[in-house]
């Protein structure tokens, strides 16, 4: 993967606790939901998300097209490739980086409209994932309007790869643990959140 990440989009609105990036449907490659990305404020110092929501929203060739038989190929690729109704993907505050420190804190202040929005390389995801103890679940777990569980779900099976690759298969497990003992006077969210795991990861 490339150091500087997979650039996924460019901010559309942003807030402290999370923002919105969009993108052309050609152009986005490779985020998905869950997936932890990165959004720049200011020199050396980035703020961290995950991808909870991916939306498309319509315009008026859509709804036209929609009551259409029998809608060629042809138009539904170029209404993909040139229209001008981004994908938005919604991103949830985790924390942020400042020179070399990681603080599962949420930012200072807001990422700007327009900056680019990248998909974390799996030495960021890495690094973000063991800076401290678990500290951003709380950010995701405060979210309860949320589908926190498979939120939590996705993002574990992709820390849990490469952190495996990384040489630390106890990452998930450690997580699990740390997530019983956040949840343990929930115990609804707690078995979704336990269901959702097991199916994402075999711990």
């Amino acid at each position: 993967m490339d150091q500087n990440g997979i650039e996924i989009g460019r901010l559309l609105r942003s807030g402290i606790s999370g923002f919105v990036a969009g993108a052309r449907v050609s152009e986005l490659e490779a985020p998905s939901f869950g997936t932890l990305v990165r959004a720049p404020l200011g020199d050396n110092f980035h703020i961290f998300g995950l991808i909870y929501d991916i939306n498309v929203d319509d315009d008026g060739l859509v709804r036209q097209l929609v009551t259409t038989d029998n809608v060629d190929t042809e138009v539904i690729e170029d209404n993909r490739v040139n229209r001008n109704v981004p994908m938005e993907m919604s991103v949830m505050s985790v924390g942020y980086q400042e020179g070399e420190t990681i603080k599962h804190l949420l930012p200072p202040r807001a990422p700007l409209s327009l900056d680019v929005i990248s998909q974390c390389t799996d030495e960021e995801v890495y690094n973000f994932t063991n800076a401290g103890r678990f500290g951003y679940f709380r950010h995701i777990l405060r979210n309860t309007d949320q589908p926190i569980s498979e939120l939590l779900a996705a993002h574990l099976q992709q820390a849990h790869e490469v952190n495996v690759a990384a040489g630390k298969p106890d990452w998930a497990n450690n997580a699990s643990k740390e997530l019983i003992t956040l949840l343990r006077d929930d115990y609804s969210t707690l078995m979704a959140v336990l269901g959702a795991l097991g199916d994402a990861i075999s711990i």
